[in-house]
């Protein structure tokens, strides 16, 4: 628990991915039940690394096997959470591209490939829209 502002907040610790296929575009999911779409990724256990929970999650939700050696690290980010009302995810992103075939499994309903310059014209998840989509938009203008 952490302070803020003198309100008491709930800390969600995730790992996440910024799924990227060859055509530059990112992988969102929704969960059942929910509206919003976000990153890939989920809670992080008490005795993982980030990234193995990132590689557990990605398995679990998307049948995809990753090796955390292709995981690239890109922050700590933070934003009020989609679907848990009073609580604030704390996630780990990491960068992969992947060119492997992904369904959707255990909690998660849809899948969607979009260009990352947009958003999709979707519901999005305040971590993706706010925070993860506009990091990686500029490390894309950085580069050009």
């Amino acid at each position: 628990m952490s302070t803020l502002s003198g309100a008491t907040t709930s800390i969600i610790r995730i790992a996440a991915a910024l799924l990227l296929n060859a055509n530059g575009q990112t992988l969102l999911v929704r969960k059942r039940g929910t509206t919003a779409f976000m990153q890939p990724g989920g809670k992080i256990e008490a005795h993982e690394l980030p990234v193995h929970a990132l590689a557990r999650e990605l398995e679990e939700e998307l049948d995809l096997q990753i090796d955390p050696a292709q995981a690239t690290f890109l922050g700590q980010f933070s934003a009020p959470a989609a679907n848990e009302p009073g609580f604030v995810v704390q996630a780990d992103i990491f960068q992969l591209t992947i060119n492997a075939d992904v369904s959707p499994a255990a909690e998660i309903e849809e899948v969607i490939w979009i260009d990352p310059a947009t958003d999709g014209d979707v519901v999005l998840a305040p971590l993706t829209r706010d925070v993860i989509l506009p990091f990686y938009r500029a490390s894309l203008t950085a580069i050009a």
